[in-house]
């Protein structure tokens, strides 16, 4: 892992890099939140802020999980794909409005709870937590790879499966 760009750079404050590894590895590897669910999520924030190191990582990460290539580029206008349930088109409703806004809309905050929030937790909302906290996380992180012009590393290609970014679209 530490030969990827993104931790050669975060090491060089290695404090900091802990931290949000640790945050990050829970919700990667013991998360409660659906790791599909998770993946969709962090690729349209990807989309959306136009990270293309966080869409290549995770299109990587989200492939090996079983999320397919048709649902992952249909994350880039996602209300027109026709392979995402409800349970996906809440989380990335709620994506887009904390990316937007800051914050989720009552409305978006209700198809979460609907779909997420009454599962095997029942009425715990350690999900519906999890979902928010999932999404300040990898905006931060989409902002961080930016601001500090983090690398894809050398012979990836550039915004999966086809090159095109969001400033082409």
């Amino acid at each position: 892992m530490a030969e990827l760009s993104i931790f050669q750079t975060l090491l060089n404050h290695p404090r900091l890099a802990r931290v949000l590894n640790d945050l990050l590895a829970m919700m990667l590897w013991h998360g409660d939140l659906d790791r599909r669910l998770r993946e969709l999520i962090i690729m349209r924030i990807a989309w959306l802020t136009e990270c293309d190191y966080e869409w290549t990582q995770h299109w990587r990460v989200a492939s090996r999980l079983g999320v397919s290539a048709e649902d992952l580029v249909g994350v880039r206008d996602w209300p027109a794909h026709d392979g995402f349930g409800a349970a996906e088109r809440a989380v990335l409703a709620a994506t887009d409005d904390v990316v937007r806004d800051g914050v989720l809309s009552d409305a978006s905050w209700a198809a979460c709870e609907r779909e997420l929030g009454s599962g095997e937790l029942g009425s715990d909302r350690t999900v519906l937590i999890e979902l928010v906290t999932a999404i300040g996380a990898w905006r931060m992180v989409a902002s961080m790879l930016r601001s500090l012009r983090v690398p894809l590393e050398d012979g990836v290609d550039s915004w999966p499966p086809d090159g095109v970014g969001p400033s082409v679209v």
